[in-house]
């Protein structure tokens, strides 16, 4: 750490002067332009760049399906704007490999294929991209498809089983921009600006989606079992649908409290959420009691959907834990 004397000039003025090696190294000289963006008590200061889009080339060579997918994926989400993947020959396979991730991403599209690449692009501007409605957003298709899911067990309906599985991709869409958007806070103070968020903001809304992230991937999993599982006895089935009320209000009152811009009343939603996790054992344990005595496949599976309730209320007590550390006094 470096420290430097402020200067008063002009009688009105402050001064200070950079460090010469940081300079250098980001090609700072005099007539040089810096920016600033002032957070509280904090200002930090960054060179001003143009506005160029940033591009990665990554070599595809033996990637295939899901493993090529996820390359794609963290490309995106590491903020490329502009992807050219490339190899001796872009199989057939790949292509639709690549159609496919670009599908399940906001923004990215493809913008040029030859046989030996093919170059993706991201058309939205950082600042078109909302955090908060993408939250919002998620916590909306993660809640419903808790809900749709345990309908489908409960009524023995595929149809809304499978619909609840393809939901599944709305909300990794999300979350992959919701990603994409933190990793470019973190880099450029300018692109919090943009999007009208401080960083520490930024970063309780991304580790939030995360929490509403899982609790879909859960929904879909109950609804995968769903799928397999016959209607279950009525005794069984209240207590499912217990389980879910108090999971679903405790995600609910979680992202009430970090959406809060009241402290007092965060810390109070944030603190009643945390409390109800409590609850979640006790129903999970009478809901283990119900189906312990149905037939073993059976209840089993039935096992794996309570699992993934209580699973779904604990992400929910961390989206409110979050929600009190971000309404906590700042040091």
């Amino acid at each position: 750490m470096e420290t430097r004397k402020v200067q008063v000039t002009g009688g009105s003025t402050y001064t200070v002067s950079l460090p010469k090696e940081w300079a250098t190294e980001n090609g700072i000289g005099g007539g040089s332009v810096v920016e600033f963006h002032p957070e509280g008590d904090t200002l930090l200061l960054t060179p001003q760049r143009d506005e160029e889009k940033v591009e990665g080339t990554l070599d595809i060579t033996g990637l295939e399906g899901e493993e090529l997918m996820r390359a794609v994926v963290t490309m995106y989400v590491s903020g490329f704007d502009i992807v050219t993947l490339e190899t001796a020959q872009v199989t057939a396979a790949q292509r639709r490999t690549i159609r496919d991730a670009t599908q399940g991403l906001v923004g990215l599209e493809v913008i040029g294929e030859t046989s030996e690449r093919v170059r993706l692009q991201d058309l939205l501007d950082s600042s078109e991209l909302s955090m908060h409605n993408a939250i919002t957003r998620m916590r909306l298709v993660s809640t419903t498809m808790l809900a749709d899911a345990v309908a489908a067990l409960v009524e023995d309906d595929d149809e809304l089983a499978a619909d609840v599985v393809q939901r599944d991709d709305d909300v990794d869409r999300l979350w992959s921009m919701v990603s994409r958007v933190f990793r470019s806070v973190l880099r450029d103070p300018s692109a919090a600006a943009a999007i009208g968020l401080d960083r520490e903001t930024a970063f309780d809304y991304h580790s939030s989606a995360r929490q509403l992230e899982r609790v879909a991937d859960h929904a879909a999993k109950i609804a995968t079992h769903a799928r397999t599982l016959g209607e279950p006895p009525a005794d069984a089935a209240e207590a499912l649908e217990a389980l879910l009320a108090e999971a679903t209000d405790i995600v609910e009152m979680g992202m009430d409290a970090l959406l809060e811009d009241d402290p007092e009343r965060a810390t109070e939603l944030a603190n009643d959420a945390r409390q109800r996790v409590v609850r979640i054992d006790e129903l999970a344990r009478a809901a283990d009691d119900t189906i312990r005595e149905l037939e073993p496949q059976q209840a089993q599976l039935l096992g794996l959907v309570v699992d993934s309730l209580s699973r779904s209320a604990d992400y929910g007590g961390n989206v409110a834990e979050t929600a009190l550390q971000n309404a906590a006094p700042k040091p």
